[in-house]
């Protein structure tokens, strides 16, 4: 996770932020509608909604957008009701990615998902061949904001953080997912420049795969932004090295 691919690809995403805004709403909505549909519409009573509204807010959503998805989540509102599909993936050179959605029609996306692979030289694996690799844990990226690496790490260890990464500029927090709500909250209150927040996939150690051919490299990228940029994906977690 914490090679030049992994913080290349962050900061990739992070140029490209502003014009797709309107997309990364869209995909929080549906968190927010599935969090609200499974567990009603009290964060206090339902911790994976608590979790989907402390990413919106990361995320600078507003907060008409985030209570009218909840609404349609919990019946107050018509809305679309969304399966969740994992694909478990392996990509040219052995890399291994999990790729999470949300869809209202799994027979539309599988197609298109394959597409995505055939058009890149990836495969669908067999279930658990890739997801026996990763651990699941909240990962929070901010920008060090010109404090000092001390002063951040003591921050996020004492407001519940497990693990913490430095590289290029970059601030990889890893915290349990029951802290995950409660940390992305501090981090608010101290107006922490987010990058990157949410759920995901973290490869375990010695999993990771290195690919040192540069054309390989630029196409497992391109690989990547084509799956991040369907509509019905919602995470993309890779153990590229």
């Amino acid at each position: 996770m914490s090679g030049h691919s992994r913080w290349a690809n962050i900061k990739h995403r992070k140029e490209g932020a502003d014009k797709k805004r309107g997309v990364a709403f869209a995909k929080i909505s549906k968190e927010l509608i599935v969090a609200a549909r499974l567990g009603g519409s009290d964060p206090a009573s339902n911790a994976r909604l608590r979790i989907s509204i402390s990413k919106a807010r990361a995320a600078n959503m507003p907060r008409d957008n985030i209570e009218r998805a909840v609404k349609k989540g919990a019946g107050e509102l018509e809305g679309t009701t969304y399966e969740e599909i994992l694909y478990e993936v392996y990509a040219p050179g052995g890399v291994g990615i999990l790729v999470e959605g949300l869809t209202d029609k799994k027979s539309r996306t599988t197609p298109e998902i394959k597409s995505i692979l055939t058009k890149y030289g990836g495969n669908l694996a067999m279930e658990g061949a890739v997801s026996r690799n990763f651990t699941r844990c909240g990962v929070i990226v901010i920008e060090s904001q010109g404090k000092s690496e001390d002063e951040w790490m003591e921050f996020a260890l004492d407001a519940g953080a497990d693990d913490f990464v430095v590289q290029e500029g970059f601030f990889e927090i890893r915290v349990p997912v029951d802290r995950y709500a409660a940390l992305q909250e501090k981090l608010s209150q101290k107006e922490a420049s987010v990058v990157e927040s949410g759920i995901k996939f973290v490869p375990l150690p010695g999993t990771e795969v290195e690919v040192k051919d540069a054309d390989q490299a630029a196409k497992i990228q391109k690989f990547l932004d084509a799956l991040e940029d369907h509509d019905d994906i919602q995470a993309v977690s890779t153990n590229w090295a």
